[in-house]
């Protein structure tokens, strides 16, 4: 056809109302009124009054009531406005939010582009989308990801899912199926993977499995020791050959997280991993990347991509950051028809807020050695050892569960935007003190390790500045002069 006698397709109604200058302005204008009243949101501060404190107790105990357990983790409730690493609580307080609901929030409170995304989004006709009806944006995530996973790795395909925990499931399901009969599993010590209720069996933590029937075959393996270095990983892949001798093809895939999440962001060398993957690609065992937690915040999108491991990955599992979670698979390990579905993926807020999240992170300058994640590790460990040099009756000696001295292990480490520090040695209670002091003077943290016990801080780097770090480490100084004074008394 002549392209002169061409005509453009008409735009779609929604289209048309996305495009309406009447819809532009009010976005603008709800946005520009957030800013003004978000502004006064910019420091820790206690409640604004007695009155708004009392409701806020009341509110408090009516939740515990309504979930049938005596107290929330936390004393915690939000106002539903912040800025940016700060957050207004219901009763007009206001924290510096340093775990972000243990990762998603990594653009922080209120934000204004993603509000503005969030606002469009909420005009759509489907609030969850699912795979029974979607639109177009949930394809549009689910190209993005594949875009950027398949540069260096093999994954071809994506399954968009509502949590972790379901991705997880996903993966398993993908897994049993290409290796059946095999139904044993791998997966290291600490490891945690949700809690639905194959997933409470693999994940290393007994209370968490608690009068939940063992169905599930699991075989566990240590993480690396950093103490013992190579000689650790020559000793775990000896026990992976004993287990592959064991039980021949009856391993349906090796779970690895590559940076333990609830297991202390504990961090391995590239040849760990290298040598274990090999292992498993000898013997016809799936490859497993858990990055639920990991995903986005390490210095690169995929910390399998950080590592150089993309080779080996056959199937990988994401979440949080990502804000819809999802379950990523090579060609190989394509599933048949029916394995893989579910009547929600999420909302159409979620999937558009998570697109323009990745896209942004993507195209701005947040990954690579001189990026702002790494910026932001180099500022959080510098800021942890100045307070251990000034306030070393504070730290002391790392202990492992035994109570022995971990000399490798610095006071603060993780990787990229996993952020963790080990205050009073790792020892439990002290260090759960100090967790519940820090959210008292106005930092939201939270815990990880089994032993040694550290405080784990997963911040907002998408919009936190470098020197906010200086208001935090105030508060962190704060509590920790509390609690040690709290332990004399």
């Amino acid at each position: 056809m002549n392209a002169s006698t061409t005509t453009a397709a008409p735009a779609t109604k929604s289209a048309q109302l996305h495009a309406s200058p009447i819809v532009e302005q009010a976005i603008d204008r709800a946005i520009d009124e957030m800013r003004k009243v978000q502004s006064g949101i910019n420091a820790v501060r206690p409640p604004l009054n007695e009155e708004l404190a009392g409701r806020y107790r009341e509110l408090l105990a009516q939740a515990s009531e309504v979930r049938g357990k005596s107290k929330l983790f936390f004393d915690y409730h939000g106002s539903g406005l912040g800025n940016g690493p700060f957050v207004e609580l219901a009763d007009g307080s206001v924290k510096m939010d340093l775990i972000c609901g243990i990762g998603p929030m990594f653009f922080g409170h209120s934000n204004p582009e993603v509000t503005r995304i969030t606002m469009r989004a909420a005009m759509s006709d489907i609030i969850l989308q699912g795979n029974l009806q979607m639109n177009e944006d949930s394809t549009d995530l689910s190209n993005l990801l594949v875009e950027e996973a398949s540069g260096s790795s093999k994954l071809a395909h994506v399954f968009l899912t509502n949590s972790g925990c379901m991705a997880n499931e996903s993966a398993i399901k993908i897994c049993y199926q290409k290796h059946a009969p095999a139904s044993r599993v791998i997966a290291f010590e600490n490891c945690f993977m949700g809690r639905s209720v194959t997933m409470s069996q693999i994940g290393d933590n007994d209370g968490n499995r608690v009068g939940i029937p063992l169905s599930t075959l699991v075989d566990y393996l240590p993480f690396y020791d950093a103490e013992r270095g190579a000689e650790s990983t020559c000793e775990i892949l000896g026990q992976l050959d004993k287990l592959i001798a064991r039980y021949p093809g009856q391993h349906a895939c090796f779970i690895f997280e590559l940076v333990q999440g609830e297991g202390g962001f504990n961090s391995a060398p590239r040849e760990f991993f290298v040598a274990l993957m090999e292992r498993c690609k000898k013997a016809g065992i799936a490859v497993w990347c858990d990055e639920v937690q990991t995903f986005g915040r390490t210095g690169a999108m995929f910390a399998f991509d950080l590592l150089k491991l993309g080779e080996y990955v056959d199937v990988c599992t994401i979440g949080k950051l990502s804000q819809v979670c999802a379950c990523l698979y090579s060609k190989d390990y394509n599933p048949k028809p029916g394995l893989l579905s579910g009547t929600f993926i999420g909302s159409t807020v979620a999937i558009q807020a998570g697109h323009y999240m990745l896209d942004t992170l993507r195209r701005g300058k947040y990954y690579g050695p001189d990026g702002a994640i790494a910026q932001h590790h180099k500022r959080f460990v510098a800021g942890i050892e100045d307070m251990a040099s000034r306030h070393p009756e504070w730290f002391g000696p790392i202990l492992d569960h035994n109570g022995n001295e971990m000399k490798r292990i610095k006071v603060a480490g993780g990787l990229g935007g996993m952020m963790r520090f080990t205050p009073f040695g790792g020892r439990k209670d002290p260090v759960n003190k100090f967790m519940f002091n820090l959210y008292d003077e106005g930092v939201l943290s939270f815990y990880c390790g089994h032993g040694p016990f550290h405080i784990r801080f997963l911040p907002p780097l998408g919009v936190m500045k470098l020197e906010q770090w200086d208001s935090a480490f105030e508060v962190v100084e704060r509590a920790l002069a509390r609690t040690a004074k709290e332990m004399k008394a």
